[in-house]
């Protein structure tokens, strides 16, 4: 099952980190904070989900993005909208993420199911919905992936989405913001420029905007999603006045290991370039889709619990934990 046959069927679709940079405000970045900027996308909804544990003795991986908060109905916040926040698998794999030192960073959002941003009735109540999942796991970072004609492509929704963030960091000292949207092979579209602008505009004070450079028709990925990151970088720098450096600082990317669903191909060996790339830049999230699929035996598969090339069980997980 791919990440479009589970935005198609969901309860779920869709990178992290807390590697990023903590602004006072986004006209004075600060300096980067230590912290795991590595956090790979792993999902307990489908694809025969891996102990944590297990892959964090294996690969050294210490943070992964768990993915997604949902809508249980109108503005609570469930895992896919239907597992509790307490009490549940998802709450075991934190524990035990947690417990080895790990880190924990929420995918709220995504590309289907019943989303919290358009269910929630205003800023308040989105941050509310968030400050409940913050609160549930003791968190210092979360992730917003902003996708669809729902969330993306909706200018109120995502107004309101900025907002909500605006007021969770206010309340919550020290938190990290970080959004996660589509892409083109040069950068953010109409829609992404659109949020950057925006969150200019109303002061949200994003740590991160992190991009998703597959599904977009690449022949070659480690060309397109370099052109899309300086995309990001550039506007950035235009938007806030910052430098490079500083631009690249509030960049991330989340890739697809192996076989996206467009059938376009990252091997291990094109990842590590990319993380090599990500890294000499000095980006603040680095993550891909998924832990699930980050095993062999299913060439030329598109599935959710096996990459589709052939690979060792867990090869982009180190690479990415590097």
């Amino acid at each position: 099952m791919s990440r479009t046959a589970v935005k198609a069927s969901l309860v779920a679709a869709a990178l992290v980190c807390t590697g990023v940079i903590a602004t006072p405000s986004q006209a004075a970045p600060a300096s980067p904070r230590a912290a795991t900027g590595a956090a790979p996308y792993l999902y307990l909804g489908w694809g025969n989900p891996p102990d944590p544990a297990t892959v964090m003795q294996a690969t050294g991986v210490r943070g992964f993005t768990l993915a997604f908060i949902l809508s249980s109905g109108g503005c609570e916040p469930a895992w896919d909208g239907q597992r509790p926040l307490a009490g549940g698998a998802d709450a075991a794999a934190i524990k035990k993420i947690q417990d080895g030192g790990g880190t924990v960073v929420p995918s709220i959002g995504g590309w289907s199911g019943n989303k919290l941003g358009p269910n929630c009735p205003s800023p308040e109540a989105l941050a509310g919905a968030y400050q409940k999942v913050i609160d549930a796991y003791g968190l210092n970072a979360i992730d917003i992936d902003i996708e669809n004609t729902d969330e993306f492509e909706n200018e109120v929704v995502q107004d309101r989405i900025l907002g909500a963030l605006k007021i969770v960091k206010e309340r919550n000292q020290g938190i990290q913001t970080i959004v996660t949207i589509p892409t083109t092979k040069t950068g953010p579209n109409f829609y992404g420029n659109r949020l950057i602008d925006q969150a200019k505009a109303l002061q949200a004070n994003i740590d991160v905007f992190t991009l998703m450079p597959f599904d977009f028709g690449s022949s070659d990925i480690h060309a397109d999603t370099i052109a899309a990151v300086t995309g990001l970088k550039d506007k950035l720098k235009a938007v806030f006045g910052w430098s490079d450096a500083e631009a690249f600082g509030h960049s991330g990317l989340s890739g697809m290991n192996g076989l996206s669903d467009q059938r376009e191909t990252t091997t291990v060996e094109t990842w590590t370039k990319i993380r090599d790339w990500a890294k000499s830049n000095g980006l603040s999230r680095l993550a891909f889709w998924s832990v699930n699929r980050d095993r062999g035996g299913c060439d030329g598969q598109v599935a959710s619990h096996c990459s589709g090339i052939p690979q060792e069980d867990w090869a982009f997980t180190k690479v990415t934990a590097g």
